[in-house]
This record gives C-alpha cells, sequence and structure tokens, in this order.
C-alpha cells in the first residue's frame, strides 16, 4: 500500500492487484476528508509519514471532484517463473499527469520512426531489386549476355 501510494503505480499479481486497489480506493477517500480522524486511520495502514502527507496534501485534493474509479488494472501477461499473471495497477490520474510528457516524446519518436520508417523502406526496394533474377545471374551469363550484345552490334 505504501509503495503504491508514493509511486502511484505498482506492477504485481492480478489477485494483489484487485485486493489492493479496494483498500487504496479507501485511503484516496480518507485523504480528500482533511480531518485529524482521517489522517490517524490513514496511518494505520500506510507506514511512512511522508506517504501519508503525499496522500492528503496531493493525492487528496488531485481526486476531490472524482467520486471512486481512483485506480485502473491493465494485464500485463504472465510471469517467466512461475506463470502468474501479472497487473500493472495505477492511478488514473497519474497518467494525465505524466501524459504531457509521454505525448511529447511520442510525438518526437512518432517523427523519429517515420525517418526510419523511410530509410527501412528504402533498403528493402534495394533489396527487391537485388533479388530479382536479372540480379542474380553468375558471372558466366553475364559474359555470355555480354558477348552477345557485341555480336548483334558488329
Amino acid at each position: 500500500m505504501t509503495d503504491f501510494l508514493s509511486e502511484e503505480r505498482l506492477v504485481t499479481t492480478v489477485a494483489k492487484a484487485k485486493e489492493l486497489r479496494s483498500v487504496a480506493e479507501k485511503m484516496i477517500t480518507l485523504g480528500k476528508k482533511e480531518s485529524l480522524h482521517a489522517r490517524r486511520r490513514a496511518l494505520g495502514f500506510i507506514r511512512k509519514k511522508e506517504v501519508v502527507h503525499k496522500l492528503f496534501d496531493s493525492l487528496g485534493p488531485r481526486f476531490a471532484d472524482r467520486n471512486g474509479g481512483y485506480t485502473r488494472i491493465i494485464r500485463l501477461g504472465v510471469r517467466k517463473g512461475d506463470n502468474a499473471e501479472l497487473a500493472l495497477l495505477e492511478l488514473v490520474e497519474a497518467d494525465a499527469a505524466s501524459s504531457s510528457k509521454d505525448e511529447s516524446q511520442a510525438k518526437q519518436k512518432k517523427g523519429r520512426k517515420s525517418k526510419a520508417g523511410q530509410a527501412k523502406a528504402s533498403s528493402q526496394a534495394k533489396k527487391k531489386d537485388a533479388s530479382k533474377p536479372a540480379a542474380r545471374k553468375s558471372a558466366a551469363s553475364r559474359k555470355r549476355t555480354e558477348e552477345k550484345s557485341e555480336e548483334e552490334s558488329s
């Protein structure tokens, strides 16, 4: 719980994510209430005072106008060692805070990808030209075609 609220995202198993989601939503609801009693109840679950301060100072006001649904679970696949199903548990608004950074990075990457894609397409076209049957002629067959062209010209 403490790590999830401090980092605002956590990779864990699906079962643990579903269980943690209910507790995290209750803690964020407590964070929206600015009373000493709510702080003390939150300290019963959260082990670090800094995270409780973050909950009441930044997370509570950020979700003040939202009525529940503060978290999302994204399934990631299975873990290699024990084949456990993994999930990413994250705060919904955490994505919006970093989305402007992600969008600018994505636009930069998109521009890079298009240039890289153009280079790749041109290299593939060159490979296709090289793979044509005329380009694959052996030295002897090239010599024969040259001899024929010389005979025709004379």
